[in-house]
């Protein structure tokens, strides 16, 4: 899966700190964290006809995130709302945006990694592309990669952080191997997510996802189990052994770039018929008039 430039993005207007300037005139402060340390947080957000879907959710693991790193001078929720709007605006978007939103602990008043050395507290980035869902809806391919999740005692996962090196690593695995994306497993063995997404199998009408030990908490993943309550189908969170992944009958992931996306093959096999399945067909029906009634209006 290699997306590809879009010519409306051309002249994207980016929100940097509160100036909004053309893509190609952005600028970040070689002294950013972002820059030095690659310390930011962030939340991809999707627009539909005009609203975000679950932006309160999203804002508020952003929140989180930031406050377990302690950074001083996290903006609220409403002016980061405005900043949001502000960019929509001068871009003209309204529906198939995505947005890229991301807080950095700030400037530093000289090089090195401790955070005392950031004196001017954060800095917004509200990065929004026309981008529709970015994966194959007829099904994607994965590889199981060598590189793994770590565990809490090494970096909590639960932090939405920039820093993804694990998960670059992997998606060159994936990349050498001509798949789309990697399968990560954690430090135990068993299944966490991929590069870029959640995971899910289904066995026997069963729907299986694994535990959040290794991974963040996922706003889609987190829509997906809300659907299965309400319309009846039944779930676990739990273990998953990559052995079951094989004998599932189909197997999905979920996201907020590429939505919810069958997956067909993982390591050269085919997953149950090698094509879309029933239950993922129905969560796909059911998410899409979600997201269709659901959402805070931002345009």
């Amino acid at each position: 899966m290699l997306q590809q430039f879009r010519e409306e993005n051309r002249d994207l207007l980016v929100n940097i700190g509160g100036t909004i300037v053309h893509r190609d005139d952005a600028g970040v402060s070689p002294f950013d964290s972002l820059v030095q340390n690659g310390d930011g947080v962030w939340e991809g957000l999707r627009v539909y006809d005009g609203k975000i879907f679950r932006l309160g959710e999203h804002l508020e693991r952003l929140r989180r995130s930031a406050e377990a790193l302690s950074y001083e001078g996290i903006p609220p929720a409403d002016e980061i709302v405005e900043e949001i709007r502000r960019t929509l605006a001068a871009n003209r978007m309204r529906d198939n945006v995505h947005i890229r939103l991301t807080l950095s602990r700030g400037r530093k008043c000289t090089s090195g990694l401790d955070p005392r050395l950031n004196t001017s507290g954060t800095m917004l980035i509200v990065l929004a592309e026309h981008k529709p869902p970015v994966y194959d809806k007829s099904g994607i391919r994965l590889i199981t990669a060598r590189h793994r999740r770590p565990p809490d005692d090494v970096l909590d996962q639960k932090i939405h952080s920039c820093n993804q090196l694990t998960s670059i690593l992997a998606k060159l695995e994936a990349n050498a191997a001509g798949a789309d994306d990697a399968l990560m497993l954690d430090s135990r063995g068993f299944v966490a997510e991929t590069n870029a997404t959640h995971v899910f199998l289904v066995r026997d009408g069963l729907v299986l996802t694994p535990s959040t030990v290794a991974c963040p908490e996922g706003i889609t993943r987190g829509a997906v189990l809300a659907l299965c309550r309400e319309h009846g189908i039944g779930f676990e969170v739990r273990d998953i052994a990559p052995d079951e992944v094989y004998a599932a009958d189909e197997m999905f992931c979920t996201g907020t770039m590429g939505e919810i996306v069958p997956v067909v093959e993982v390591d050269g096999r085919a997953i149950g018929s090698g094509e879309r399945g029933p239950l993922t067909d129905r969560l796909c029906e059911l998410f899409a008039a979600l997201t269709a009634t659901e959402g805070v209006p931002v345009v």
